[in-house]
Formats: C-alpha cells, sequence, structure tokens
C-alpha cells in the first residue's frame, strides 16, 4: 500500500524506478519486486524499461478500488475460510454450515471489510480515506450550522 501511496502520489505521465520507491518507503527491494510485479498482473500498474521507465499507476488513483487491491496481494477478504465468497472451504469439525453461528458472524465481518475496501478508492486512500472526508463534512456542519 506505501508503494502505491506512492505511486499515486506523483504528476501524470510520471514514473518511478523500483529503487527510488523502496528508499522512499523503506521497503526491501525484492519484496517490492514481488508486489509490484503482482500488480502490473492485476492491471492495477504498470511498468516501462529503458531511459525515462519505472512503474506507473495504469489509470487514475480514483479508479482504484482498495479491495481489488488487497485481494489482489492478499487473496479473500474473510477472516476465516468458510465465511469466503470466492474460496469457500467448510470446516472440518463443522456439521451444518449454514446454522453455524461462527460462520454467519464472520460472514457479517467479511461483508463489513469489503463493503469499506471496495467502495474506497486509492484517491480516498491517499487523502486520509472515507473517515476523513467524514469528519470534515461533520466539523463543517458545525462550524456552520450550529
Amino acid at each position: 500500500m506505501k508503494a502505491l501511496v506512492d505511486l499515486a502520489r506523483l504528476a501524470p505521465g510520471e514514473t518511478a524506478f523500483i529503487n527510488d520507491i523502496a528508499q522512499r518507503n523503506n521497503i526491501p527491494k525484492k519484496f517490492l519486486d514481488t508486489i509490484l510485479l503482482e500488480l502490473r498482473n492485476a492491471g492495477v500498474l504498470r511498468s516501462k524499461k529503458g531511459p525515462g521507465g519505472g512503474y506507473s499507476l495504469s489509470r487514475p488513483a480514483a479508479d482504484i478500488r482498495i479491495g481489488h487491491v488487497i485481494r489482489t496481494l492478499d487473496g479473500p477478504l474473510a477472516p476465516i475460510r468458510c465465511a469466503s465468497r470466492t474460496a469457500y472451504e467448510a470446516c472440518d469439525d463443522c456439521s451444518d454450515p449454514e446454522r453455524c453461528q461462527v460462520r454467519r458472524s464472520m460472514t457479517e465481518v467479511r461483508d463489513a471489510i469489503a463493503e469499506i475496501l471496495d467502495n474506497m478508492t486509492l484517491e480516498q486512500f491517499v487523502a486520509g480515506g472515507p473517515e476523513l472526508e467524514i469528519q470534515e463534512r461533520e466539523d463543517y456542519r458545525a462550524s456552520h450550522i450550529g
């Protein structure tokens, strides 16, 4: 996420070399190589070799959803396997997954996580997230309305 924030702050058309991104964000280069390749393969980033090369976002930060990035890098959002929509696996000790309270509760957790991350753009993330926007609106109301 640090590398994406770094790239989102570049001017349009500007690129950054992996060594520079790693150094600015205190990320091991070898680890960053893997992450940026995964994000490029998922269509989040583009890369260019040679002079003027480097990495950049493949589209505007306002069009990149954090949920997509997290799933690309970490897999399903569900806290446990049986609550996953895309990688469901029944628990070995569960006799009735449809009535399991743990599964139902963790499915609600998964849905709440997905609701936030799938509606948050990289642009919002860089700016401080939706909570910051909510706080700004509340501050405005408090100072202007009453």
